[in-house]
């Protein structure tokens, strides 16, 4: 059964100016669809915004050059609920709901989402003392569902939960309580409670039992749009969806940091990971080589190429059980996760 929370989206009518740039967000799966709108060459085209069919008092507008239209963040992030505060000591705007904190600042294409950042290919921009922002960040770190027409910008605020992937670095089964960690350890990444009445399915739709889960499992999670203020948050799951095609029973991992990369003189890798281990059975430090079959992935689990493997780069290396006697242990790299910043 998929239980799905519905909340309704509190329309808040905002003209605040905003002196300088920032943001925060509210997470959900969404997209954002452009239809052929490109500015004049030398003068800014202007858009409306409507949210849930209401129009705004505020206009969006595209530079010239700019490949999709800016939004006025106060009023649309203000309007779909958020909290938008200046910070002085950042020179940002912080933005949060929920689960979901993020800033932006004036001029860097650089945007933060709980503690990672994206880049959207536009820089915000202030115009007037209000901070703009483009029509993605709405959808790709708000994640509302945006669509432009013509000269409009349509905004359907979410109501469903929230939509994460990632891949699990721990379990919790004790005491009648069920969770899973996934995008990170420690105070990273976000904590998913597990009920009687979470569904957990393979990518096929076929049921899973919780004990079939295991560290290393690459996973789709449909969740409360609300959370613990804890580090990290905690929330309830409704949904949990194994993404890996074939998945060994056992995953060992390590995450830390890369000490060496190996390269041997048949032109194959390896790479020398110091850090914590997250089993028992794990490594504190291991040396894992690097195959055609090894995935790589980011802690959205997007591919990533085996080149940003460096000296120096975080990561959580997971692997099986079958180790050199060395110091420290070899084996043979499963799924490499790359944590970036």
């Amino acid at each position: 059964m998929n239980v799905i929370l519905k909340t309704s989206a509190i329309l808040l009518t905002l003209s605040l100016a905003l002196t300088t740039g920032g943001v925060s967000a509210a997470p959900s799966a969404s997209s954002t669809h452009f239809s052929a709108v490109k500015a004049s060459s030398s003068v800014a085209a202007i858009f409306s915004i409507s949210l849930s069919g209401t129009a705004l008092s505020e206009s969006g507008y595209q530079p010239s050059g700019s490949k999709e239209p800016l939004v006025p963040l106060r009023a649309v992030a203000g309007a779909l609920g958020f909290t938008v505060a200046w910070n002085a000591q950042t020179k940002a705007v912080d933005l949060n709901k929920g689960s979901i904190f993020t800033t932006v600042k004036s001029g860097q294409d650089r945007y933060t989402i709980n503690k990672r950042y994206i880049t959207l290919g536009t820089a915000p921009q202030t115009k007037q003392g209000k901070l703009y922002v483009p029509a993605s960040f709405i959808s790709k770190v708000l994640r509302q569902a945006v669509t432009v027409e013509g000269q409009q910008i349509l905004i359907r605020p979410a109501a469903d939960g929230l939509s994460e992937t990632g891949v699990i670095t721990s379990i919790t089964d004790a005491d009648n309580y069920q969770a899973v960690h996934i995008r990170g350890i420690g105070t990273e990444g976000i904590v998913l409670n597990v009920g009687k009445d979470t569904r957990l399915v393979r990518k096929d739709g076929s049921a899973l039992a919780f004990n079939e889960l295991h560290i290393g499992m690459t996973i789709e999670a449909q969740h409360s749009l609300i959370s613990t203020r804890s580090l990290p948050p905690q929330t309830p799951a409704y949904q949990i969806t194994v993404l890996d095609a074939e998945s060994p029973d056992e995953f060992l991992g390590t995450a830390g940091t890369i000490q060496q990369v190996i390269t041997a003189g048949d032109g194959t890798a390896s790479i020398r990971i110091r850090g914590s281990a997250l089993s028992g059975k794990s490594q504190n430090e291991v040396v894992l080589r690097l195959t055609e079959a090894t995935v790589i992935i980011n802690s959205s689990g997007e591919a990533v190429s085996s080149a940003d493997l460096t000296e120096g780069a975080k990561v959580i290396g997971f692997y099986s059980p079958f180790l050199t006697r060395s110091l420290p242990p070899t084996g043979t790299a499963l799924k490499v996760v790359l944590e970036t910043e």
